[in-house]
């Protein structure tokens, strides 16, 4: 007969694949990365050959100078809209996700907002996937599915081990891909008057300055709302504003005006060949690594998004790491098949979608404050507030309102303007005393505990939402 466990006994927490992150948690003060580390993870996300596509489109169809203001009202609108939420993030040490619970939408609020950033996130994980396969075949030939697989596996192997291994990986691949853009860029311009190529005509038809900024402010608007994610490893605030500012100006201004000058010398967005052909086999491998440390963050955010909706919806705590392999073992298959192409449409709408939660967010940590008191009481200790709203059904209705504004309305930037709307609102009725939370969850038993930090199980009830 096998011996019972004696009472009171605590059984040995079993192994898990990876890291959780404190995807249910706070992340400790201890636990984050000096200004060097998160700065390169910031420029991480500007090193791309579609950044510079970008700019080549806007080339072809802007002066210079136009394109120049064009990018300046992205970055700016990009910049506000990342400082404020990732502000926030920073000083509860909290993903999105969690964020929201205390934050504008109550904790069955905030399961329908991780439900859309996981959706919105892996799926362009899945799109970004396959463009990466369908670029290595055109380079280096062999089937498109293969190297989509090949990519899929490597991304996913990376995100399973969570932000640090992340980190290590800006470190290697930020350097390597500026140094190889900045030598084959000087190497192409060299041979022509860089004088004549900014004071030439745009070669292709006119594009309206608003719509360039939506093309520049919209197309990075779910990554500035999902910026907690990458925030909440931060130790200042000063330190979120001068690294996403950095990111900004690298981005936008060296990478995306890079691309007007190549727009107006090649007189077509073609140029990634430019950067390709010059820097010859390292170049390739250069660029398919910056393009993987850009997607490592869909599915990154995707798996934070999952852990928080499954708890809540469903009461269960599932580790980070193992939701990573099955987002990354789905996101690749579609993609190596060819379906996620034609869910683009689909992810647009929800890249309309998700603005709001920003807004909403802005709202009311920064004008109302009407609910984020538990957070303030409990931020120095490090631990999460020992209950939530459970629901804030006039938060849904703000976010159906701006997604329709968004969505619908023709002018200006949609993103823009559903983002917008949800904020007006949200401050105008919460300050009016509108916005209200109905009924109360406790925090459930293995909320704000770090799996790999966890002693042991607890035997109190949780209470779910309601």
């Amino acid at each position: 007969m096998a011996a019972s466990p004696q009472a009171g006994a605590v059984a040995p927490e079993a192994k898990s694949i990876g890291s959780d992150d404190y995807s249910l948690s706070r992340v400790p003060r201890d636990k984050r990365f000096g200004f060097w580390s998160m700065l390169l993870q910031w420029l991480a996300q500007s090193g791309s050959i579609s950044q510079f596509t970008l700019g080549a489109t806007i080339g072809v169809g802007m002066t210079f100078g136009n394109a120049f203001w064009a990018f300046t009202l992205g970055a700016v609108i990009l910049e506000v809209v990342i400082f404020a939420i990732g502000l926030a993030g920073m000083r509860e040490g909290l993903a999105t996700p969690m964020l929201t619970r205390w934050v504008g939408f109550g904790r069955n609020g905030s399961a329908l907002v991780s439900f859309v950033i996981a959706v919105s996130l892996v799926g362009w994980f899945g799109v970004q996937n396959t463009i990466f396969g369908n670029s290595v075949s055109a380079l280096v030939g062999g089937p498109a599915w293969m190297w989509c697989v090949f990519a899929g596996i490597a991304i996913t192997a990376l995100v399973i081990f969570g932000f640090k291994y992340m980190a290590n990986f800006a470190k290697i691949v930020t350097p390597l891909f500026f140094a190889m853009v900045a030598w084959s860029v000087i190497t192409t311009l060299n041979d022509h008057s860089f004088s004549d190529l900014i004071s030439s005509p745009p070669p292709g038809e006119t594009i309206p300055l608003a719509v360039a900024a939506t093309a520049i402010a919209g197309g990075y608007m779910t990554g500035a709302i999902v910026s907690p994610e990458m925030t909440r490893y931060n130790k200042k605030g000063s330190h979120v504003f001068l690294q996403s500012a950095s990111s900004m100006i690298l981005s936008e201004y060296i990478v995306g005006m890079t691309g007007v000058l190549l727009g107006h010398l090649v007189k077509s967005n073609e140029v990634s060949h430019i950067v390709l052909s010059t820097s010859g086999a390292f170049g390739v491998i250069v660029v398919l690594m910056s393009t993987a440390k850009i997607n490592d963050w869909n599915l990154y955010g995707s798996s934070l998004g999952v852990v928080n909706f499954f708890q809540v919806v469903f009461g269960k705590r599932v580790h980070r790491g193992a939701v990573t392999i099955v987002l990354g073992i789905a996101g690749t298959l579609l993609s190596a098949v060819g379906i996620m192409t034609h869910f683009t449409e689909f992810l647009t709408i929800l890249g309309v979608a998700i603005p709001p939660i920003g807004g909403i967010i802005v709202a009311e940590y920064w004008v109302v404050k009407k609910m984020r008191k538990p957070l303030d009481d409990t931020r120095e200790s490090e631990t999460l507030p020992k209950s939530s709203p459970t629901w804030v059904p006039m938060s849904i209705a703000i976010w159906i309102a701006a997604f329709c504004v968004g969505k619908f309305y023709d002018g200006g930037i949609p993103a823009l303007n559903s983002l917008a709307t949800a904020f007006v609102l949200y401050s105008v009725l919460g300050l009016l005393g509108w916005v209200r939370p109905y009924g109360t969850s406790t925090l459930d038993d293995e909320d704000g505990v770090d799996s790999a930090a966890a002693p042991a199980a607890r035997t109190t009830t949780s209470v779910g939402a309601a």
